[in-house]
């Protein structure tokens, strides 16, 4: 990404430090990390998984892993809500229910974001765990004017969600079509194979959900869900806080693969038939 597309980014986003954590996507990697979903054939999460049951395999070699207990670890979570032109008044109600509902259902130790976007992008609220603030910075008034700029508030999001100790969870909601980004999609998808949180994007009821978010879907381990009416919102947002609750967290040290590089992964349930979705691979190095 280049110095002025990376400038600019700081100037809509009204801070120069996001611009300054742009390098930090790429990590060296000593232990990796797997966020995957175990679905049954309808769809529904397979709980009670233990390590055993996983198979992990980076660049072709078996690895030996552990399982994580998820709920103890905290959440991050950034909501990226489309508050273009294209948003009505009432539809923007149902955005602020939808955003209040989830924080509400947050729990000690969890921390959110909200950022909206238009043409430009605002970060209403930085990662906190002060929800009365993210409550005060979902009732501002969203939605009305402008065009849409998924792709840039994606990665602006993604740098909120960071890289820790905790869970990231990135839920972008957007009626339409990116008309507005200047950031490129192949650059925010590949931020988004370097960054830790998982994304969960929610479209409305249109014809084909933009091909960008099917494969930050991809890249990210997330899912894609849509929404028949805006009233089902509050519905999306809380089935997805849901279930990446559900979601398992695998644990390894590489051992006999390269140090640097790209490295695909796959995770599979062993002896039974499962659907998992995880990231397909990670960056290792600088």
């Amino acid at each position: 990404m280049c110095a002025r597309t990376v400038a600019w980014l700081a100037l809509i986003l009204g801070s120069s430090t996001l611009a300054a954590q742009a390098p930090t996507f790429s990590s060296r990697v000593e232990a990796v990390r797997i966020d995957a979903l175990v679905t049954d054939g309808r769809g529904q999460p397979i709980l009670g998984l233990a390590a055993d049951d996983f198979e992990v395999t980076d660049s072709g070699v078996l690895q030996r892993v552990n399982l994580v207990v998820a709920e103890q670890l905290p959440l991050k979570v950034v909501l990226a809500l489309d508050s273009s032109g294209s948003v009505a008044a009432d539809d923007a109600a149902q955005l602020r229910t939808a955003g209040h509902s989830l924080i509400d259902n947050l729990k000690p130790g969890d921390q959110a974001a909200l950022v909206t976007f238009t043409t430009a992008v605002s970060v209403r609220a930085r990662l906190t765990s002060n929800f009365g603030l993210l409550r005060d910075a979902l009732d501002r008034e969203i939605g009305g004017i402008g065009d849409t700029s998924i792709v840039d508030a994606t990665y602006a999001a993604l740098l909120l969600a960071g890289a820790d100790a905790a869970r990231g969870l990135l839920i972008l909601f957007t009626d339409g079509e990116d008309t507005s980004s200047i950031l490129t999609s192949t650059s925010v998808l590949e931020s988004a194979r370097r960054a830790d949180a998982v994304v969960y994007p929610v479209v409305a009821d249109i014809s084909a959900a933009p091909r960008f978010l099917n494969d930050l879907c991809k890249a990210t381990g997330g899912r894609l869900m849509r929404v028949g009416s805006m009233s089902k919102l509050r519905e999306a947002f809380l089935l997805i806080l849901e279930e990446f609750r559900h979601r398992y967290l695998l644990s390894y040290t590489p051992r006999s693969v390269a140090k640097d590089g790209w490295h695909p992964l796959t995770v599979r349930i062993k002896n039974r038939r499962a659907v998992v979705n995880a990231r397909p691979g990670y960056f290792a190095g600088s």
